[in-house]
Parts: structure tokens; sequence; C-alpha cells
């Protein structure tokens, strides 16, 4: 029996505030057949039981990036290959490793990864929609926060 995990209410006020982030911030990057939006926020924004249901660990040190791949004219999301890194000011690297999300027609992208107060990290991140094709590269910058 599949276990039907309870986060369309995230996903969808995800949604709402990615999609309004989206339109002010311009959080996307388009290339030839997709856009791709991307975030990047606090674990704790997450509701304890959402994150519990998906094995995320919440903390003031610790964020998660967000990317969500569309093809131009489709709703939803599209699966891609994901892969990544981050890097604090001081270059100290971390892998990403995404995990993918599905909800109806909804595909999100997640990774952890751990920061300090005040950081300044940079991610970047490639992203292939296609396996036929060549990965796209993103690349942008986010201070983080210790959550109190």
């Amino acid at each position: 029996m599949k276990k039907r995990l309870l986060v369309p209410a995230f996903l969808l006020l995800s949604l709402s505030a990615s999609l309004h982030s989206f339109a002010s911030d311009q959080t996307f990057k388009a290339f030839s057949d997709y856009k791709v939006f991307y975030s990047a926020f606090n674990s704790s924004f997450i509701r304890p039981d959402v994150a519990a249901s998906y094995s995320i660990t919440r903390g003031k040190d610790w964020g998660l990036v967000n990317i969500a791949v569309v093809k131009n004219g489709a709703q939803g999301g599209s699966t891609a290959l994901i892969k990544g890194h981050v890097a604090n000011i001081l270059a100290q690297q971390q892998t990403l490793k995404f995990f993918e999300i599905r909800e109806g027609k909804v595909v999100y992208y997640l990774a952890p990864f751990r920061f300090e107060d005040e950081d300044a990290m940079t991610f970047k991140i490639s992203i292939q929609p296609d396996p036929d094709k060549p990965a796209h590269n993103l690349s942008f910058q986010r201070r983080f926060y210790h959550d109190e």
C-alpha cells in the first residue's frame, strides 16, 4: 500500500508564496524550452509534521533549496536530473542531495544544506530535463540567518 503524504497544504502554500516571490523577484531562469524556478529558505519554515513526513531536518542552521522545472506551456512541473553544490563565503562546499516531491502534476526537488548565522551562500546547480540534451546551469546567492 502506497503511503499518501499529507503535504498538499504545504505545497499549495509554498507554491503560492513561491509564485508571488517568482513574480516579484524574478526567481526563475528561462532556458530554451523550460523555466527553472528556484528558492532557498530556512528549514524551520516547514511545519514539523510536513518535515517529518519527508524526513527533513528542521533547525535554525538548516536550509532547503527548492527547484521546479516547468516546460513552456505546461502546468505543474517536469522531471529532471538535478545536481549541485552550495558554498559559503570561505568556499566550504556541500554537495546538494536533491529528492523529488510529487503531488498530482506538481513536481519539486528539494535539497537540505547547513549554514552559519549570516552566511552568504552561493548555489551552483545543474538541471537536465532531457537526458539526451546538455544540462543547464543555474547560479544564485542568498544570505541566511539563524531562525530564533
